[in-house]
Protein backbone atom coordinates (compact mmCIF):
# COMPACT_ATOMS: atom_id res chain seq x y z
CA UNK A 1 0.00 0.00 0.00
CA UNK A 2 3.01 2.31 0.61
CA UNK A 3 4.22 1.67 -2.67
CA UNK A 4 0.65 2.26 -4.44
CA UNK A 5 0.51 6.11 -2.31
CA UNK A 6 3.92 6.82 -3.44
CA UNK A 7 3.03 5.83 -7.21
CA UNK A 8 -0.20 8.58 -6.43
CA UNK A 9 2.01 10.91 -5.23
CA UNK A 10 4.22 10.45 -8.68
CA UNK A 11 1.09 10.59 -10.97
CA UNK A 12 -0.53 14.31 -9.28
CA UNK A 13 3.29 15.58 -9.49
CA UNK A 14 3.86 14.25 -12.97
CA UNK A 15 0.17 16.06 -13.46
CA UNK A 16 1.35 19.29 -12.63
CA UNK A 17 4.42 18.98 -14.17
CA UNK A 18 2.47 18.32 -18.03
CA UNK A 19 -0.02 21.22 -16.93
CA UNK A 20 3.46 23.76 -16.60
CA UNK A 21 4.96 22.82 -20.01
CA UNK A 22 1.43 23.37 -21.61
CA UNK A 23 0.23 19.26 -22.36
CA UNK A 24 -3.12 19.76 -20.85
CA UNK A 25 -4.29 16.20 -21.87
CA UNK A 26 -1.32 14.50 -20.33
CA UNK A 27 -2.19 16.86 -17.10
CA UNK A 28 -5.66 15.58 -16.85
CA UNK A 29 -4.18 11.47 -17.70
CA UNK A 30 -2.10 11.89 -14.94
CA UNK A 31 -4.09 13.59 -12.49
CA UNK A 32 -7.41 11.05 -13.22
CA UNK A 33 -4.88 8.31 -12.44
CA UNK A 34 -3.50 9.61 -8.79
CA UNK A 35 -7.54 10.26 -7.97
CA UNK A 36 -8.31 6.55 -8.73
CA UNK A 37 -5.23 5.32 -6.68
CA UNK A 38 -5.37 7.55 -4.22
CA UNK A 39 -9.36 5.96 -3.67
CA UNK A 40 -7.65 2.36 -2.96
CA UNK A 41 -5.28 3.70 -0.51
CA UNK A 42 -7.92 4.56 1.40
CA UNK A 43 -5.79 7.90 2.45
CA UNK A 44 -8.63 10.50 2.77
CA UNK A 45 -5.85 13.32 3.04
CA UNK A 46 -4.00 12.18 -0.50
CA UNK A 47 -7.87 11.82 -1.86
CA UNK A 48 -8.98 15.23 -0.95
CA UNK A 49 -5.66 16.88 -2.18
CA UNK A 50 -6.06 15.40 -6.15
CA UNK A 51 -9.54 16.83 -5.70
CA UNK A 52 -8.53 19.91 -5.29
CA UNK A 53 -5.64 19.46 -7.47
CA UNK A 54 -8.49 18.58 -10.10
CA UNK A 55 -10.39 21.59 -9.45
CA UNK A 56 -7.57 23.58 -9.77
CA UNK A 57 -6.67 21.94 -13.42
CA UNK A 58 -10.39 22.49 -14.22
CA UNK A 59 -10.05 26.04 -13.54
CA UNK A 60 -6.56 27.19 -15.14
CA UNK A 61 -8.07 24.90 -18.14
CA UNK A 62 -11.31 27.06 -18.07
CA UNK A 63 -14.21 24.30 -16.67
CA UNK A 64 -15.52 26.64 -13.66
CA UNK A 65 -18.43 24.78 -13.58
CA UNK A 66 -16.68 21.24 -13.14
CA UNK A 67 -14.07 22.98 -10.95
CA UNK A 68 -16.49 24.23 -8.13
CA UNK A 69 -18.25 20.45 -7.79
CA UNK A 70 -14.40 18.88 -7.92
CA UNK A 71 -13.59 21.84 -5.09
CA UNK A 72 -17.30 20.56 -3.19
CA UNK A 73 -15.95 17.39 -2.98
CA UNK A 74 -12.65 18.15 -2.03
CA UNK A 75 -13.81 20.13 0.82
CA UNK A 76 -16.35 16.93 2.06
CA UNK A 77 -13.44 14.41 2.21
CA UNK A 78 -11.04 17.19 3.45
CA UNK A 79 -10.74 16.52 7.28
CA UNK A 80 -12.70 19.60 9.27
CA UNK A 81 -10.02 21.64 10.60
CA UNK A 82 -7.59 20.73 7.84
CA UNK A 83 -5.88 22.70 5.64
CA UNK A 84 -7.14 20.45 2.97
CA UNK A 85 -10.47 22.30 4.10
CA UNK A 86 -9.51 26.13 3.68
CA UNK A 87 -7.40 24.70 0.05
CA UNK A 88 -11.16 23.57 -0.96
CA UNK A 89 -12.71 26.29 -0.20
CA UNK A 90 -10.41 28.65 -1.66
CA UNK A 91 -10.95 26.97 -5.33
CA UNK A 92 -14.53 26.89 -4.82
CA UNK A 93 -13.98 30.80 -3.94
CA UNK A 94 -12.44 31.36 -7.65
CA UNK A 95 -14.77 29.41 -9.06
CA UNK A 96 -17.55 31.50 -8.07
CA UNK A 97 -15.70 34.60 -9.41
CA UNK A 98 -15.42 33.41 -12.65
CA UNK A 99 -18.87 31.99 -13.10
CA UNK A 100 -19.52 36.21 -12.04
CA UNK A 101 -20.80 35.04 -8.69
CA UNK A 102 -19.18 37.70 -6.47
CA UNK A 103 -20.98 37.54 -3.66
CA UNK A 104 -20.62 34.19 -3.20
CA UNK A 105 -16.78 34.55 -3.95
CA UNK A 106 -16.12 37.03 -1.25
CA UNK A 107 -17.79 34.96 1.16
CA UNK A 108 -15.94 32.08 0.40
CA UNK A 109 -12.44 33.86 0.93
CA UNK A 110 -13.87 35.06 4.40
CA UNK A 111 -14.39 31.50 5.24
CA UNK A 112 -11.19 30.73 4.07
CA UNK A 113 -9.39 32.88 6.05
CA UNK A 114 -11.05 32.12 9.26
CA UNK A 115 -10.83 28.13 8.58
CA UNK A 116 -7.25 29.31 8.32
CA UNK A 117 -6.80 30.77 11.23
CA UNK A 118 -7.56 27.51 13.06
CA UNK A 119 -6.47 24.98 10.93
CA UNK A 120 -3.97 22.31 11.85
CA UNK A 121 -0.03 23.49 11.73
CA UNK A 122 1.17 19.78 11.19
CA UNK A 123 1.10 17.37 8.18
CA UNK A 124 2.74 17.72 4.50
CA UNK A 125 -0.78 19.19 3.23
CA UNK A 126 -0.49 22.74 2.69
CA UNK A 127 2.30 23.37 4.29
CA UNK A 128 2.65 27.05 2.45
CA UNK A 129 -0.71 27.93 2.78
CA UNK A 130 -0.78 31.30 4.30
CA UNK A 131 -2.65 34.85 4.43
CA UNK A 132 -0.73 35.65 1.58
CA UNK A 133 -1.36 33.19 -0.90
CA UNK A 134 -4.89 32.96 0.38
CA UNK A 135 -4.66 36.83 -0.85
CA UNK A 136 -3.10 36.64 -3.87
CA UNK A 137 -5.36 33.98 -4.43
CA UNK A 138 -8.44 36.70 -4.08
CA UNK A 139 -6.18 38.71 -6.42
CA UNK A 140 -6.79 36.78 -9.66
CA UNK A 141 -10.39 36.31 -8.30
CA UNK A 142 -10.84 40.03 -8.21
CA UNK A 143 -9.08 40.46 -11.32
CA UNK A 144 -12.30 38.11 -13.12
CA UNK A 145 -15.19 39.86 -11.32
CA UNK A 146 -13.88 43.28 -12.78
CA UNK A 147 -12.20 44.84 -9.44
CA UNK A 148 -8.83 45.66 -11.14
CA UNK A 149 -8.10 48.32 -8.88
CA UNK A 150 -7.88 45.95 -5.77
CA UNK A 151 -6.87 43.17 -7.56
CA UNK A 152 -3.32 44.93 -8.76
CA UNK A 153 -3.17 45.90 -5.38
CA UNK A 154 -3.22 43.08 -3.38
CA UNK A 155 -0.87 41.04 -6.79
CA UNK A 156 1.70 43.50 -5.99
CA UNK A 157 1.88 42.89 -1.91
CA UNK A 158 1.58 39.56 -2.83
CA UNK A 159 4.65 39.12 -5.17
CA UNK A 160 6.63 41.63 -2.29
CA UNK A 161 6.12 38.93 0.04
CA UNK A 162 6.71 36.02 -2.07
CA UNK A 163 9.96 33.85 -1.31
CA UNK A 164 13.25 34.30 -4.10
CA UNK A 165 13.02 30.34 -4.75
CA UNK A 166 9.15 30.76 -6.08
CA UNK A 167 10.14 31.42 -9.67
CA UNK A 168 7.80 29.90 -11.57
CA UNK A 169 4.70 31.68 -9.32
CA UNK A 170 6.49 34.97 -9.51
CA UNK A 171 6.52 34.73 -13.63
CA UNK A 172 2.81 33.82 -13.10
CA UNK A 173 1.62 36.61 -10.14
CA UNK A 174 3.57 39.09 -12.39
CA UNK A 175 1.63 38.23 -16.18
CA UNK A 176 -1.51 38.32 -13.58
CA UNK A 177 -0.75 41.82 -11.96
CA UNK A 178 -0.01 43.00 -14.85
CA UNK A 179 -3.06 42.02 -16.66
CA UNK A 180 -4.48 44.12 -13.50
CA UNK A 181 -3.24 46.93 -13.83
CA UNK A 182 -3.72 46.86 -17.99
CA UNK A 183 -7.79 46.93 -16.64
CA UNK A 184 -7.45 49.98 -14.38
CA UNK A 185 -5.95 51.75 -18.00
CA UNK A 186 -2.43 52.15 -16.78
CA UNK A 187 -0.54 50.56 -19.73
CA UNK A 188 2.89 51.84 -19.33
CA UNK A 189 3.10 49.92 -15.90
CA UNK A 190 1.27 46.75 -17.21
CA UNK A 191 4.02 46.20 -19.54
CA UNK A 192 6.70 47.03 -17.29
CA UNK A 193 5.97 44.29 -15.22
CA UNK A 194 4.96 41.89 -18.27
CA UNK A 195 8.21 42.43 -19.21
CA UNK A 196 9.62 40.91 -16.01
CA UNK A 197 7.20 37.81 -16.58
CA UNK A 198 8.59 37.80 -20.37
CA UNK A 199 12.27 37.55 -18.69
CA UNK A 200 10.91 34.65 -16.33
CA UNK A 201 8.84 32.67 -18.60
CA UNK A 202 12.21 32.72 -21.21
CA UNK A 203 13.89 31.33 -18.10
CA UNK A 204 11.82 28.47 -17.19
CA UNK A 205 9.54 27.68 -20.12
CA UNK A 206 6.55 27.19 -17.97
CA UNK A 207 3.52 27.15 -20.11
CA UNK A 208 1.90 28.70 -16.97
CA UNK A 209 3.36 32.40 -17.31
CA UNK A 210 3.07 32.24 -21.31
CA UNK A 211 -0.53 31.63 -21.07
CA UNK A 212 -0.80 34.70 -18.97
CA UNK A 213 1.54 36.68 -21.09
CA UNK A 214 -0.63 35.82 -24.01
CA UNK A 215 -3.61 37.58 -22.56
CA UNK A 216 -1.39 40.47 -21.19
CA UNK A 217 -0.31 40.73 -24.56
CA UNK A 218 -3.96 41.03 -26.21
CA UNK A 219 -4.99 43.27 -23.99
CA UNK A 220 -2.03 45.86 -24.30
CA UNK A 221 -2.15 45.25 -28.57
CA UNK A 222 -4.64 48.67 -28.84
CA UNK A 223 -2.18 50.65 -26.46
CA UNK A 224 0.94 49.48 -28.80
CA UNK A 225 1.92 53.82 -28.83
CA UNK A 226 2.38 54.13 -25.15
CA UNK A 227 5.62 53.84 -23.41
CA UNK A 228 7.01 50.18 -22.84
CA UNK A 229 4.25 48.60 -24.79
CA UNK A 230 6.16 48.17 -28.10
CA UNK A 231 9.08 46.97 -25.83
CA UNK A 232 7.22 44.33 -24.20
CA UNK A 233 5.49 43.06 -27.33
CA UNK A 234 8.81 42.81 -28.59
CA UNK A 235 10.33 41.12 -26.03
CA UNK A 236 7.59 38.32 -25.95
CA UNK A 237 8.55 37.77 -29.76
CA UNK A 238 11.82 37.11 -29.28
CA UNK A 239 10.42 34.24 -27.06
CA UNK A 240 6.93 33.67 -28.72
CA UNK A 241 5.30 34.02 -32.34
CA UNK A 242 2.18 36.07 -32.16
CA UNK A 243 0.53 38.20 -34.96
CA UNK A 244 1.54 41.70 -34.69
Amino acid sequence: MQLLALETRYEELAGWFAQDIGDESSAHGHTAKALDASHITGDSDLTAYILARKAQLALDTGHPADAFGLATAARRTARPGSRLEVIAVLHEAHAHAVLGEGREAHRAYETALALLGRADSDGVWGSWLDTAYVNTARARSLAALGAYEQAAADFDNAIAMLPPAYRRDRGVYLARAARAHAGTGNMSLAARIGAQAVGIAAETGSARIFHQLDHLDQALAPASGEDGVAEFRASLDRIVLHPA
